[in-house]
């Protein structure tokens, strides 16, 4: 889908998606001291919004002018400032580095999805983390809902793949469940999710500290 896809589909007064952050955003950054954030492609800005209302300096990104026309109002409404930008991910460059660069359910065809999970992981700063969650490739067959093109699908492999030679370290990488709410009761979305992280030149120099030393001739 292109810009003027989503535009479409933000249209009207309503959120397209829930006021509150993604259940995987708050799990997995509660033990991150906030710093500066990038959330790439943030749509209506919630988890932008979440992370900037416990103390994060917040930057979302999305091609989509309707997407964030809703999330300033939402921003707004619940008193915090985010740096919004208008920009297409696939070719924009952010500015510097950050604490914590977020990628959440980017739907882009494989080749164009590895290259900008490629470039944002070359945006994590020393010490600062990369989160990335989205569908994944067997929730066609054994979840619910999400895009049915197996071409903008990955799993978490294929993640740790697409950011290796970056530098990063992944600390998870794995399939998880996401319930959602139907008819018949609660039945569990498949979602891939990697958290990496960048070592700082101090936890480097440690980590080279404790290496065994070789007998001096």
């Amino acid at each position: 889908m292109e810009r003027e896809d989503w535009d479409l589909k933000y249209a009207g007064d309503e959120l397209l998606w829930r006021a509150e952050p993604n259940r995987f955003l708050v799990e997995a950054t509660g033990d991150l001291r906030p710093g500066s954030v990038l959330d790439v492609a943030c749509g209506e800005g919630r988890n932008a919004i979440w992370l900037a209302e416990r103390g994060w300096r917040a930057t979302g990104v999305d091609f989509s002018a309707v997407a964030l026309a809703k999330a300033r109002r939402l921003a707004a409404g619940r008193g915090v400032e985010v740096d919004w930008v208008e920009a297409d991910v696939r070719t924009w460059a952010p500015d510097g580095q950050f604490d914590l660069v977020v990628l959440f359910y980017l739907q882009l065809p494989s080749s164009e999805r590895r290259a900008v999970q490629r470039a944002f992981a070359e945006a994590v700063a020393p010490g600062g983390h990369l989160l990335v969650v989205g569908h994944d490739m067997e929730n066609l067959t054994a979840g619910i809902g999400g895009p049915q093109d197996p071409d903008v699908l990955f799993d978490a492999a294929d993640v740790v793949s697409s950011v290796e030679g970056s530098g990063l370290v992944v600390e998870r990488a794995v399939q998880v469940r996401r319930p959602v709410a139907t008819d018949a009761g609660d039945v569990d979305a498949l979602d891939a999710l990697v958290r990496a992280v960048r070592p700082s030149d101090q936890s480097r120099m440690a980590a080279e500290d404790k290496q065994p030393r070789g007998a001096s001739s």
